[in-house]
């Protein structure tokens, strides 16, 4: 490469990106749907779906600890990959099934065991193949290919809904197909880069190994979990467009526009987030969450909603490829699977704790006291933040 010339995204980051897309398409198709299916045609309470929403998102991200170090000990991290993406596909087929809430929990669970299994090791694959001083440009480019995924499921679902008259079976049996096609893309398209040997080691999850991830890391980790209480399931904002009259077939809108804010933001501030401090950044997106909470929260107007929904994607692009890169700048290179494993361990407690609460809330006092709930977390994450303790760490991250 010539002095002065740009790097570019290797092809590999790309692909994985389209491998995203696609399994995203196909998920959003369905999850845009399911909790009006769960909560309308399966007669469950908002906090039932909240528990099975936070159980399912926790399960993944409890599963990224294990697929995480296993990659870090195989040296490989593309297997696990195949296999969690593997997983998601065969789960697709159980939805379309579902008769009863069984069913459901049950694709529910597969799916994100899949998500799971496959998070880390990608996430460390991306970490390993983007130029250093390009690592927020390279997961900002992933997150906003996968997100562009998730609207175009929502729109697709919409079309579907329409056209075959609310028949939730029938859009879930075509969501089927792009996920098959992701897992083709990802054995086919993506290339995994030689490791030396000297990075494999024995059972990084032990005590010794731990100790190597620094404070810095470890600060990381605990604004992901704060930042993760914060921001419960999505799901409650689709139950908040539907009280505010949106229709059966239209719920998907809810994720389109969510999906669509986060997708145009997310790789302009995932380059952002390679020039700014990340306190700026982070507490930048904590406002933006704040102000969504409390504008959910005020009116299920149309206006209000689509503002709300629309600044909930913005804080999304603004904060999640920057806790990610900040994880791949603060963990040593041998612990990557191991450290983005522990990291969303933290973060799928914490959403199972969210999810919990917010549904809760919405069963004993209103869908109102779920959105001022939040934007209290919020508050004091942002305290948080600011304390002289947590800025200290943050400065080593720099």
């Amino acid at each position: 490469m010539r002095p002065g010339r740009p790097h570019r995204l290797p092809a590999t980051i790309w692909a994985l990106g389209f491998v995203s897309l696609l399994m995203d398409v196909s998920s959003e198709m369905i999850h845009s749907l399911l909790p009006v299916f769960m909560v309308g045609a399966l007669g469950m309470s908002a906090f039932t779906l909240g528990l099975i929403e936070g159980a399912a998102e926790a399960t993944a991200l409890i599963a990224k600890v294990f697929s995480g170090a296993l990659s870090d000990y195989l040296g490989k991290r593309k297997p696990l990959a195949v296999l969690g993406y593997g997983l998601g596909a065969l789960s697709k087929p159980l939805f379309a099934l579902a008769n009863s809430v069984g069913w459901v929990i049950g694709a529910r669970l597969m799916d994100r065991v899949g998500k799971g299994l496959r998070g880390a090791p990608r996430d460390a694959l991306v970490a390993e193949l983007a130029p250093p001083d390009m690592r927020g440009a390279a997961f900002g480019l992933r997150q906003a290919l996968d997100t562009v995924g998730a609207f175009l499921g929502p729109l697709l679902a919409i079309g579907l809904m329409l056209l075959w008259a609310n028949d939730f079976h029938a859009v879930f049996w075509v969501a089927v197909i792009p996920a098959f096609a992701s897992v083709a893309l990802l054995i086919l398209g993506v290339k995994e880069p030689e490791r030396p040997p000297a990075l494999r080691r024995i059972n990084p999850i032990s005590r010794a190994h731990l100790r190597r991830l620094p404070d810095a890391y470890w600060w990381v980790v605990g604004l992901g979990t704060l930042f993760t209480l914060a921001r419960f399931s999505e799901a409650f904002l689709v139950l908040r467009a539907s009280q505010g009259g949106l229709s059966l077939a239209l719920t998907p809108l809810v994720l389109v526009g969510m999906n669509l804010v986060y997708s145009l933001a997310a790789y302009p501030f995932g380059k952002l987030a390679d020039r700014w401090p990340p306190n700026r950044l982070l507490a930048l997106g904590l406002a933006v969450l704040l102000l969504a909470d409390l504008v959910l929260a005020y009116s299920t107007d149309a206006g209000w909603l689509a503002l709300g929904i629309g600044l909930w994607g913005l804080h999304m692009a603004m904060t999640q490829g920057l806790l990610a890169a900040l994880v791949a700048r603060t963990a040593p290179a041998d612990l990557l699977g191991t450290a983005y494993g522990m990291f969303n361990l933290s973060c799928g407690l914490s959403l199972l704790l969210a999810s919990a609460v917010a549904g809760w809330l919405w069963d004993a006092f209103g869908a109102a006291s779920t959105f001022l709930a939040g934007s209290v977390f919020c508050l004091l994450s942002l305290v948080a933040i600011a304390t002289p303790r947590l800025r200290r760490l943050g400065a080593q991250v720099l």
